[in-house]
């Protein structure tokens, strides 16, 4: 991982100044679709994963708290399943340890994220920095897939993460790259 150096001389999760420049060319996030949300409710309810619990994580703008909305809805509406926390951050703060440690202070059985590709990339390198967080139990809305995302979170940061396209195709990420695919890998 990519850590800078902070002032007292250890390891920060804050990206650097120029990284941050990088930024202007992520997109916003879009609106979730239906297809998106439903792809997303499958990849938890089906196969290994089988999800109970989540604690979901989203960015301030619109439509990451819109997805989280729907997603929270369309999950406790299912029987048995739980949302134990929300967790919201603003796309530039000065640390990033209180919502890593929000987001991780319950035991879910997974943590579904929405959210804006820079605050996400730094969350995201906090919380393998500070917390027991597992890329491998954690997944997205389509707007986490984004390669530039992937690149400034930092080499093998989001390795393991998956989730849904908006046209209900699936990704994940791995050894440092974004792959996508038409139908879930097994």
């Amino acid at each position: 991982m990519n850590l800078a150096p902070d002032s007292a001389g250890s390891r920060s999760s804050l990206l650097r100044p120029a990284e941050l420049t990088a930024e202007a060319s992520l997109p916003a996030p879009g609106p979730h679709t239906e297809a998106e949300l439903a792809a997303l409710i499958g990849l938890l309810t089906a196969g290994r994963t089988r999800a109970r619990t989540v604690c979901l994580g989203h960015s301030r703008d619109e439509a990451s708290r819109t997805a989280a909305r729907a997603f929270t809805e369309a999950w406790c509406a299912l029987p048995g399943r739980v949302v134990l926390a929300v967790v919201d951050w603003p796309e530039h703060a000065a640390s990033w340890l209180r919502p890593a440690r929000r987001l991780t202070a319950q035991q879910p059985d997974v943590w579904v994220i929405a959210a804006a590709g820079t605050g996400w990339a730094q969350l995201a390198r906090r919380l393998r920095h500070s917390t027991d967080w597992a890329p491998a139990r954690t997944y997205g809305f389509a707007s986490l897939a984004q390669e530039h995302t992937v690149a400034l979170a930092g080499h093998g940061t989001l390795d393991g993460v998956r989730g849904a396209g908006a046209d209900g195709s699936y990704w994940e990420i791995g050894d440092g790259s974004l792959t996508s695919f038409r139908s879930r890998r097994r």
